[in-house]
């Protein structure tokens, strides 16, 4: 009788060698969590048939299938589909953004690479609509203008369509994308709409690129769950079918057919959360932090597993298919190890190699111990005495002493060395081993507490889609003035649980797994809050969990996808294409388009200046990538980027600066408009002239080094940029400028008048300031009412007073860094990344490596505005290396720890010995530059988290900040507080050498 009240799961995961499947009892008591029965089948072409196979396999052992509550998938299908560019799975994509006067020069596709672009854009409309940070209309929705672009999109043949909106993530009233959805709807019957808001969270670009991917796969998407529920109706289960999100919890088919990106990473997911479930079964361990180690045939898995028993989640940006996504996904690491890993011996330095390259699925034919002829991880693993069930231990009885040691030394050296990076903090955490690869990982690992191994560690990833629970997430801003932080979150973590038992969890056994408040910088009075609520299934499905109008039931009984209308030429397709650094060679044969002494900037230029821009920002400046991708596209389009040196501007001539102002967290959802545009044009007006003879940037480092590029085109005022900028880094403030430096009234007299644009309607004028810091704190509190981001413009600058504070030939600079970055990508060069941006930026007599290490502590908070703390990196020891040595270049070895306070940008780096003896290696107006040393990338300072391997840079400051008391007083650690702390530079300055004189006589 026991057995009619049992709960049984089916879970099923799609790898991509094999299928497995589990019958699990979910039952209430001591039979909780019993596996009943487990299959492992090939994973086939026809996924769905390899699905149905896995589960028949489980069936045949089980004793009743009336007892099974529920088939839960977690399939490839979809992600498939993306990865191989399949044009018979996926569709074009109309999209109508709701931004007002901003974003346009960021229109959507713009971050796609050419072959998805030309394979997925349809056309695209920019509307009346979007909102502010604070919830307010930067413009209504305007209905015959939706109904226009809908009749577009219908005689193109599209068959799906994004609404996407400027703040739609808040929007919980005025609800403009869903207002848009429903004229489409009404307008064009039967067209699929996606709203970015059910897609992916704040981050307009990336949460548009990502309805983008999820709409072009709707089609299929409705076909491939069809499939589910008639595999599950041939096996005669009457039980509901539940498809594995991103996330751990369930989608049911008619949510997956509507959001099938949210699979895309369910697989990775699965196997964490399988073996969070099985450490419970295990006695004596309880829910707690711990590593998850997914090792298969080719790669290894490695994610973080936080006590709810969820994997801990990516950076709030990542890639796929070359597109920049924000979407939740798990936080995963996967290494080129695997049963499959060829093993190779050096012959003169007798050095064993593990990988990267693998046998994969041949394993079974061309291991040793199954009568291959390639030594592999197994083999070796298998000769060790150590996998005793494997093959034929004969055959690997003659693999030498020093190649087992050898391979099992650099097998583990690898594991902890991605295991720390994967850590939060230096306490030592638990690994749990799943995957059929895991014999490969030894007992003991270096910071971990234990290794643990538990039964069915084999189809844990099948575990955890049986165990898959119903969510619910809040992701929005919340006024924090006059209420509590710590109330509003409490309000906020309501909803969470209320949407969640909405959605069909079990209002008992409901709970929060994440919680996350987040300050937005230099705004008071809100927060963005994060958080998510997850429990077990309920039992009942949930009305929301089907349209009324169902699109299973819309799509025909074939499932077949409908041809694809005829390609309309886009911009993308029929632009100039720019050369690609396909290899070293092509980069160092790269020479920049210069016609007499201007240079022209290519696509090639434009992203070499972005990474070196980002370098030079110290910590701060914000992102460059947006003002990249604005940049590129006029560059597409046909529009010219001109930079000049100084020596080509006339000496009576006018020089134009400024550029933006305000909170990144706007300008990553409020792209940027002509806010700048418009503030120059009004100052320029007020001052009595048509426009500069030339522009130059008021700080080279992040976006606003490239700003002035997009005012100076062609499309916009036509002005050359100056090779140059007025802080040869980035400051948080607008007072610390080189301008300012050379400004003896202290007064700001020469940033006034100065003009900021809200870019929708609102500009506002300074004449006249008591103190120069007056300036940058006036504007920025108006800056907050106006939207919290707006363009600045200050008082052009006559080019005698720009000879003397200008810092020359910065643009050079960021493009040399960029080169450097590129060129040691290429060379698979990374562990000499330092050394390189060294010799890119005028040679060890004026720049260093201050450290490498690992990123052990990090605390921030946020102080009027701007984001403070420190960060404090690591030596690592010769085993923690990932690289080794080359005998004939030594990489220097650093010891103790580094901290670098920053507020916005680091401010000053202080080495401390192993003897607690502690030293200023370097400080402010002296740059400090800290780089991912995995890829050579620029971290800002949100980007700084435990477990990082950095490089330190740090360069010598211009004379225009260290020559003058001033200069140091305006930019050295006293002005940020630290009098205590004497400027000392780090070396001589280099100036850096002009592009154009280098190249001018090769063009």
């Amino acid at each position: 009788m026991s057995s009619v009240h049992s709960i049984l799961r089916l879970g099923v995961d799609v790898g991509g060698t094999n299928t497995d499947a589990v019958l699990l009892d979910l039952s209430e008591g001591s039979r909780r969590g019993q596996v009943l029965a487990s299959a492992k089948h090939l994973t086939t072409v026809d996924v769905t048939l390899g699905i149905q196979n896995a589960i028949e396999s489980v069936l045949t052992q089980a004793q009743s299938k009336s007892n099974i509550q529920a088939l839960c998938i977690g399939t490839t299908h979809f992600v498939n589909a993306l990865v191989e560019r399949d044009p018979r799975r996926l569709d074009r994509v109309a999209v109508i953004r709701l931004c007002g006067p901003f974003t346009r020069g960021t229109p959507p596709f713009v971050g796609f690479p050419h072959e998805l672009r030309d394979l997925l854009e349809g056309p695209h409309f920019l509307l009346s609509g979007g909102l502010q940070i604070d919830g307010s209309e930067i413009a209504s929705v305007v209905a015959a203008q939706v109904e226009s672009a809908c009749d577009e999109i219908n005689r193109q043949g599209i068959h799906a369509v994004v609404v996407s909106s400027v703040f739609a993530p808040i929007d919980f009233e005025i609800q403009q994308e869903e207002t848009v959805e429903a004229i489409v709807r009404k307008r064009i019957p039967g067209m699929d709409v996606v709203c970015s808001k059910d897609v992916a969270a704040i981050g307009l670009l990336e949460r548009e690129n990502a309805s983008i991917l999820n709409a072009a796969l709707l089609r299929y998407a409705k076909k491939t769950v069809i499939g589910f529920e008639k595999a599950a109706q041939a096996l005669e289960l009457k039980c509901p079918v539940f498809i594995t999100s991103n996330d751990g919890t369930l989608l049911s088919c008619a949510q997956a057919a509507r959001l099938p990106i949210r699979t895309f990473s369910s697989g990775p997911t699965n196997s964490m959360r399988g073996a969070a479930f099985l450490a419970v079964l295990e006695s004596g361990i309880s829910k707690q932090s711990a590593l998850v180690v997914d090792i298969g045939g080719t790669t290894t898995d490695i994610g973080m597993l936080l006590p709810s028993g969820f994997p801990r989640q990516a950076a709030a940006h990542h890639e796929f298919c070359g597109v920049l996504l924000n979407f939740s996904m798990p936080h995963v690491t996967s290494i080129g190890l695997g049963g499959g890993s060829i093993i190779r011996e050096d012959p003169i330095t007798n050095k064993v190699t593990v990988g990267p390259d693998s046998v994969g699925h041949r394993i079974t034919s061309e291991s040793l111990v199954f009568g291959g002829s390639t030594l592999t991880a197994t083999d070796v693993v298998v000769a060790a005495g150590r996998a005793s069930n494997i093959g034929d231990e004969s055959l690997v009885s003659e693999i030498g002493q020093s190649i087992i040691e050898g391979a099992q030394s650099a097998i583990k050296k690898m594991l902890q060395n991605y295991l720390d990076a994967m850590k939060t903090s230096s306490q030592d955490i638990p690994v749990y081993l799943v995957g059929g690869g895991s014999i490969l990982a030894p007992d003991v690992l270096a910071g971990i507490s234990r290794v643990h191994r538990f039964p069915h560690f084999d189809v844990a990833n099948a575990v955890g889609a049986a165990i898959a629970q119903i969510s619910g997430i809040i992701d929005s801003f919340e006024d924090t003035s006059t209420t509590p932080i710590v109330q509003v979150r409490a309000d906020v973590e309501a909803r969470a649980i209320a949407r969640a038992i909405a959605s069909g969890a079990d209002p008992h056994r409901v709970a929060i797994v994440e919680s996350e408040v987040i300050p937005i910088a230099y705004t008071s009075g809100r927060c963005r809050f994060y958080v998510k609520a997850a429990g077990d299934w309920s039992g009942f499905a949930s009305p929301n969990w089907m349209e009324v109008d169902d699109p299973l039931r819309l799509q025909t009984s074939t499932g077949e996808t409908v041809p694809r209308p005829q390609m309309v030429t886009s911009a993308a397709a029929s632009a100039v294409v720019a050369p690609v650094m396909r290899t070293a060679s092509d980069i160092l044969e790269y020479k920049p388009r210069i016609e007499g002494r201007e240079w022209l900037l290519s696509e090639v230029d434009l992203e070499w200046i972005a990474d070196g821009c980002y370098v030079l920002g110290c910590g701060g400046g914000g992102s460059p990538l947006h003002t990249f991708l604005e940049l590129r596209e006029l560059v597409r389009s046909g529009e010219t980027v001109q930079v000049v040196d100084f020596s080509s501007v006339a000496s009576k001539a006018l020089v134009g600066w400024g550029g933006g102002l305000g909170s990144p967290e706007v300008s990553s959802e409020r792209l940027l408009g002509n806010e700048y545009q418009e503030a120059s044009v009004e100052l320029w007006s007020l001052i009595g002239i048509a426009k500069p003879e030339a522009l130059c940037a008021i700080e080279i480092g992040g976006a606003n080094g490239m700003i002035n590029m997009i005012l100076g085109s062609t499309k916009y005022a036509n002005i050359p940029c100056i090779d140059g900028d007025f802080m040869g880094r980035a400051y948080p403030t607008w007072h610390q400028t080189t301008v300012n430096v050379y400004d003896v009234s202290g007064t700001g007299a020469k940033m006034l008048p100065s003009v900021i644009s809200s870019g929708d309607g609102n500009i506002m004028i300074m004449t006249k300031a008591k103190r120069d810091i007056d300036v940058d704190a006036s504007l920025r509190a108006a800056c907050v009412e106006m939207g919290t981001h707006v363009g600045l413009a200050s008082r052009p600058l006559k080019a005698d007073y720009v000879d003397s504070a200008m810092i020359k030939n910065t643009v050079s600079l960021s493009w040399r860094i960029g080169r450097a970055i590129a060129l040691a990508r290429k060379q698979s060069n990374l562990s000499r990344i330092g050394s390189i941006v060294v010799d890119a930026v005028g040679g060890s007599n004026s720049a260093k490596v201050l450290f490498m290490g690992k990123i052990t502590d990090v605390r921030r908070r946020l102080y009027k505005g701007h984001t403070i703390g420190e960060v404090v990196i690591t030596a690592l020891t010769v085993d923690d290396d990932v690289d080794d040595d080359d005998p004939d270049r030594p990489m220097e070895r650093f010891t103790g720890t580094l901290t670098i306070p920053f507020k916005n940008e680091n401010l000053y780096a202080e080495h401390t010995t192993d003897d607690a003896i502690a030293t200023t290696v370097a400080t402010v107006p002296d740059l400090i530059a800290v780089l991912d040393a995995q890829n050579g990338s620029a971290l800002g300072t949100p980007q700084y988290k435990y477990g990082l391997r950095v490089l330190v840079l740090g360069i010598t400051a211009a004379p225009q900040w260290t020559g003058s008391e001033r200069g140091i007083a305006l930019g050295g650690p006293s002005a940020f507080g630290f009098t205590h702390i004497p400027y000392k530079p780090l070396g001589v300055y280099t100036q850096p050498r002009s592009v154009i004189e280098e190249y001018a006589c090769n063009s």
